[in-house]
């Protein structure tokens, strides 16, 4: 019996321009836009949850602790706050970095208006994991969309190219970083910040094939 070998996912390193003329627009920029509002919803369950917020978002939550800011608010001056370390890393932004800078927090702020605080725990419980699987569709959208990085993927894969050490290195280093930094600044943690930790990235990869779009212009092209 042969066993087929699973098929590499690969996303195609394309400039700002490049993503824009790599086809089929309407659909990637309607599963792009769709993926960052769906995160937003994602991250707005999980607050209402109180069972524990994702690392950045420990973060987030902890500087409305100590600036007149919303959550979602936070999470958007963060994103151009890490955008700027890209400069010396030579990373290039393209539309859905902005994109995920801006939508992200603004739609979270949006959801969060909107949806109460439950008082049960089995429904705080169901919060947190729909907010979690949501999450990890959203990520996969708007990655498959192939229209870049976000901000945090971006400062990831620079300090990764420039220290030579792994992504999954960078990554834990990153995410630890910023976690203990939000619990410091009295940020939201809980269950739910080590269910989101183990089961996002295996998540996320496993949605990632049938969002990823194909794009006409060939993996590696910087155009």
């Amino acid at each position: 019996m042969t066993t087929l070998a699973p098929v590499p996912i690969v996303l195609s390193e394309l400039g700002p321009i490049a993503q824009l003329r790599a086809g089929r627009l309407g659909r990637r920029l309607v599963q792009l836009y769709a993926g960052l509002l769906l995160y937003g919803f994602s991250i707005a369950l999980m607050v209402r949850a109180h069972l524990g917020l994702a690392p950045w978002d420990v973060l987030h939550s902890g500087l409305t602790r100590h600036f007149p800011i919303d959550i979602g608010q936070a999470l958007v001056i963060v994103s151009f706050v890490v955008m700027l370390a890209w400069i010396p890393l030579r990373e290039m932004p393209g539309l859905g970095t902005i994109s995920n800078a801006i939508v992200i927090g603004l739609s979270a702020d949006v959801f969060l208006s909107v949806l109460p605080t439950p008082h049960l725990l089995g429904v705080r419980m169901a919060l947190l994991l729909t907010g979690i699987v949501l999450q990890g569709v959203a990520t996969a959208a708007y990655i498959g969309a192939q229209f870049g990085r976000g901000p945090r993927d971006g400062l990831m894969t620079g300090l990764s190219r420039r220290t030579g050490r792994s992504l999954r290195l960078v990554r834990t280093l990153m995410e630890l970083t910023v976690f203990a930094i939000g619990l410091m600044l009295g940020g939201v943690a809980g269950v739910g910040t080590i269910v989101y930790a183990v089961s996002i990235g295996p998540l996320s990869q496993a949605l990632l094939p049938p969002f990823l779009v194909q794009t006409h212009s060939a993996p590696g092209s910087s155009a």
